[in-house]
């Protein structure tokens, strides 16, 4: 697909945008992350369109993303469910990242409901740049991209 930057494939910004760019994606993202996995909880958690969530969660599983189950609820019809691939859950770096621009840069009076923690111990983390081989954190002044 790539139509963004002209359908450069090198570039890997574009190629996540090619699967993430859309509006809602990455709030339905965010909710898998938090545990919804069926149609009725993202719809009411965002509040989104039942024909726009549809297309968004076709194109999250296309992405690889997300993957479709089906379950079938107890006196209940045949339904989808959609978990979290290791590419989905991959992707709470990019929102932990995301979120920690937005408190530090668009912040706003009322705090969120939405915290990334260890899982082990709950507390709360933050994202970093980190070198892999020796594992220092690089500051975020001194992280730039390079081209070429």
């Amino acid at each position: 697909m790539l139509g963004i930057l002209g359908g450069d494939e090198r570039c890997p910004i574009a190629r996540s945008l090619d699967v993430l760019g859309e509006k809602w994606t990455l709030m339905i993202v965010r909710d898998a992350l938090a545990g919804a996995t069926r149609f009725s909880q993202f719809q009411q958690s965002l509040g989104i369109p039942r024909e726009v969530l549809t297309a968004r969660l076709g194109s999250l599983v296309e992405g690889g993303v997300l993957e479709r189950h089906a379950y079938k609820p107890d006196g209940g019809r045949v339904r989808d469910e959609y978990l979290l691939t290791d590419a989905g859950r991959d992707l709470s770096l990019v929102l932990l990242a995301l979120g920690g621009w937005a408190d530090r840069h668009r912040p706003c009076e009322r705090s969120s409901d939405l915290r990334f923690v260890d899982a082990g111990t709950g507390d709360t983390v933050e994202s970093a740049a980190v070198v892999p081989a020796t594992g220092r954190i690089v500051p975020r002044d001194q992280l730039a991209a390079a081209l070429g």
